[in-house]
């Protein structure tokens, strides 16, 4: 087991199993097609992300450096949340980007949908983590990796 410090952007504690994603995470052409269609396993519909493409995300740990996109992409995360498609956690390498950030507050502020949300986990944190990994977050902001 390894242990990651980062800084908390939205609170809380979960348990979940890792996907990676080495490139920029696409909120909208990731996610539109499980909000539009009724997916509720929430698979990555960008065909942009090797890493993501038809994994489902929704109860995941969310692995990735950034986000990427359009303006639209905090209005996606927080609609996941309230629809339930939400990742469990989003665990950023990198700083979160502000549109990004607004929507996972948001969602932690305006729906039911608990998703913790840590950056700057760090290059290391996310060549160390793979698909299929637990992943353990703690009150403190602390991801432990088995």
């Amino acid at each position: 087991m390894r242990q990651f410090k980062g800084r908390i952007v939205t609170p809380g504690t979960c348990t979940s199993q890792a996907v990676v994603t080495h490139g920029g995470f696409n909120t909208l052409a990731s996610l539109q097609k499980a909000l539009q269609f009724g997916d509720k396993t929430a698979k990555v519909s960008d065909q942009n992300n090797p890493d993501l493409y038809g994994k489902p995300i929704a109860g995941k740990a969310l692995c990735l450096p950034q986000t990427i996109g359009s303006t639209t992409g905090g209005l996606v995360l927080y609609c996941s949340c309230e629809m339930k498609r939400n990742p469990a956690c989003m665990l950023f390498a990198n700083r979160i980007d502000s549109l990004a950030c607004a929507g996972a507050v948001l969602a932690s502020v305006w729906s039911d949908a608990k998703m913790p949300v840590i950056d700057e986990l760090g290059d290391e944190f996310l060549n160390y983590v793979k698909d299929g990994m637990t992943i353990t977050i703690k009150e403190d902001g602390v991801v432990e990796v088995d």
